[in-house]
């Protein structure tokens, strides 16, 4: 492509070329046949003057035709410019020697015009058409010498001939030397621009392709250019456009980014504060830089940290996994030691009813923890959930029962509520008897108002077809900023916490296929609502 845009150039050239040739013969033409032309000196052969120049207007017209149909033929089309040229100067040297003879006292203006047509054709043609027609230039001035020599015309002095043909040679020579080097940059100027345009596609591809939002604002605050990311992170809906960000103000995509912007341009200093953006409250972290030292355009950097907090939390969990792995045996040691003695113990005669009683909680709460470590070893392993077909009511209503030996009802009072009697779900037991503990231990410790007993429900239904349970309680509820971090593993509110419990209870619903949510109660309160996997037909009721 590079070579045909050069033959493009060319021939756009060369049609200006054409075009000064057509002005050349009207002028040739206005002098034979205007009266200003008897100024210049009378005709040695007027009727050859006429001919000439009548031809020459004619051949002119054709040649420029020609360019034009050459330069409008595109840059696929190849060839055509050399034999243009050659035709082109062969009709301009011919014009010169005949015109010359016919008006002699022209002679001088007309071979002084012929130089810049050589000059001109010499930018086309390679060296030696270029040295041929300045020799035949010559040779036509020397036998135009001779030939006024012969019919005594007015004689031009020999030294103006031949330094017209040192002028013909040094001229084509000259413009020869330098179209090539004409030629030769614009080969260089292509290859650059070719070289130039793939690094801008490379470059325009790699930002749009970046995980960080890029956004060019001008010193308006208009935006210029945007990627994906940044599209992503500020609009809800791109509505099919390529470039739904592009010419839109920034302070109404973005006003706190806009804010951001002109503070920095004020004070010069970054704020290393994230901040909310877009439809989804993402957490981003702007940093702001000028394009140019001597623009006003600024390029603006979108860090989402939701990304540097996924690492984070993928290290620790591997962490974790890894800490855990290393950690089981010693928690079941003791396990299996207490266990043991508990039986130990329940074999003894000497123990009344209540202290057996207190036996067995001790010896299930030991079943329970070793559940709850092969639980976090499963999720450290992503090991898969293995569900059983278990009635909701039952298990929830036994579940009860339990806690309340653990838990006196004066201390939390939990109460089943739901209209099924019985709701069939498939679900690991294990995982439901962690995640449904996690759920009423955190009910009781932050569920309830200073000075009053926790009040817990577990609310069972049906909607649609899908197993519903919500732990439910009347305490202050949960504040909206930090809701969106509620099942991010360590966070935790309390100084006490690890802030575990909801998210392994978040990933162990998600491997039983459930949803664990957090919904808002209006009048105070907070809601964890698991929705379980929608129920088989196998699974209904008899």
């Amino acid at each position: 492509m590079p070579a045909a845009r050069q033959q493009h150039s060319l021939r756009r050239e060369l049609y200006l070329f054409a075009l000064y040739r057509l002005f050349e013969s009207a002028l040739l033409a206005l002098i034979v046949f205007s009266p200003a032309g008897a100024l210049l000196g009378e005709m040695h052969m007027p009727e050859l003057a006429r001919t000439v120049s009548t031809t020459y207007v004619v051949l002119s017209g054709v040649l420029l035709a020609h360019a034009w149909r050459l330069y409008r033929a595109g840059p696929l089309l190849r060839g055509g410019v050399l034999p243009h040229v050659v035709v082109g100067l062969g009709v301009d040297l011919a014009v010169v020697f005949l015109a010359t003879h016919a008006l002699p006292a022209a002679g001088p203006g007309i071979a002084l015009m012929f130089v810049f047509n050589l000059a001109a054709g010499a930018l086309f043609l390679s060296m030696p058409w270029s040295m041929a027609f300045a020799g035949a230039a010559t040779a036509a001035l020397l036998t135009q010498y001779g030939w006024q020599r012969m019919e005594d015309v007015a004689e031009r002095p020999l030294a103006e001939v031949l330094m017209f043909a040192v002028a013909y040679v040094a001229v084509a020579a000259l413009m020869h030397h330098l179209g090539r080097q004409m030629r030769a940059a614009q080969r260089l100027a292509d290859q650059r621009s070719a070289e130039a345009a793939n690094l801008a596609e490379v470059n325009e591809l790699v930002i749009r392709r970046m995980r960080i939002g890029v956004i060019l604002v001008d010193g308006a605050g208009r935006i210029r250019m945007a990627n994906e990311a940044a599209q992503v992170l500020l609009l809800d809906d791109a509505d099919g456009d390529d470039h739904p960000m592009h010419g839109r103000m920034l302070s109404e995509v973005a006003p706190e980014l806009a804010e951001r912007l002109s503070q920095w341009r004020q004070d010069g200093q970054q704020n290393e504060l994230p901040m909310a953006c877009g439809p989804d409250d993402a957490e981003v972290l702007p940093r702001f830089t000028r394009l140019l030292a001597t623009s006003d355009a600024t390029l603006v950097f979108l860090d989402d940290t939701s990304l540097v907090s996924r690492r984070a939390e993928s290290l620790t969990l591997a962490a974790m996994g890894r800490f855990s792995a290393s950690l089981a045996h010693e928690i079941r040691n003791p396990l299996a030691a207490i266990n043991y003695a508990t039986q130990l113990l329940e074999e003894s005669q000497d123990l009344g009813a209540s202290d057996r009683r207190l036996l067995q909680i001790i010896h299930q709460q030991c079943m329970r923890t070793n559940g709850i470590v092969e639980s976090v070893l499963g999720l450290a392993r992503r090991e898969r959930a293995k569900p059983e077909r278990i009635d909701l009511v039952g298990f929830l209503r036994h579940f009860i029962e339990d806690y309340r030996l653990i838990v006196p009802e004066e201390n939390a009072q939990i109460r089943l509520t739901g209209e099924p009697a019985r709701l069939p779900v498939m679900f690991d037991p294990r995982h439901l008897q962690q995640i449904v503990t996690a759920l009423v231990n955190n009910a009781v410790r932050y569920g309830h108002l200073p000075g009053e007993v926790p009040r817990i429900a577990l609310h069972v239904e049906e909607s649609g077809g899908v197993p519903v349970l919500s732990i439910l309680d009347r305490g202050p509820g949960i504040p909206d900023a930090v809701t969106s971090q509620l099942f991010r593993p360590f966070f935790t509110t309390s100084e006490n916490g690890t802030g575990l419990g909801l998210y392994i209870a978040h990933e162990l619903c998600r491997a039983n296929e459930a949803e664990l949510e957090y919904v808002p109660v209006p009048g105070g309160g907070a809601c964890f609502r698991i929705t379980l996997p929608p129920q088989n037909t196998l699974l209904q009721p008899d």
